[in-house]
């Protein structure tokens, strides 16, 4: 496996450098919405500490970071009032990570409703927002 690069688009969202629908921050974590949903109320939840995937990431920051990926799914089933939700995470190109810095997807499901594919279309930027809104209400 590569190293961590420092400069990735997760790393600058952190950074402020690249807007963001943030839902959640603290002093280990950040959590934002995903500009290319599978489905309403998909989010991202990444570490501060910088890690290319799990299989690198520390103990501690794996601990930390799934406690509060719990937590934020929470509060997007209520937010979003969805049937269910899924937890992705991929480790490296062949198993579909195209951003190197360690991620959890949450991504809603509603009966009936098939997810649509990842990275295929950008959401309303309003429609996010206020999404992200319910969801810190909601935390």
């Amino acid at each position: 496996m590569s190293d961590y690069e420092p400069d990735n688009i997760f790393a600058r969202i952190i950074k402020g450098e690249i807007p963001c629908h943030k839902i959640f921050e603290d002093e280990t974590t950040f959590a934002f919405m995903d500009i290319m949903p599978q489905s309403k109320g998909h989010a991202l939840v990444i570490p501060k500490t910088g890690s290319r995937n799990l299989i690198d990431a520390k103990d501690a920051v794996l601990a930390d970071l799934i406690v509060k990926t719990r937590r934020i799914a929470r509060a997007i089933l209520v937010a979003t009032e969805a049937d269910g939700f899924r937890i992705a995470q991929f480790n490296e190109p062949a198993a579909g990570q195209t951003v190197f810095h360690l991620h959890f997807h949450i991504i809603p499901v509603y009966e009936g409703i098939p997810l649509r594919p990842h990275g295929e279309q950008e959401a309303d930027h309003g429609q996010l927002a206020a999404l992200a809104e319910m969801i810190r209400a909601a935390l």
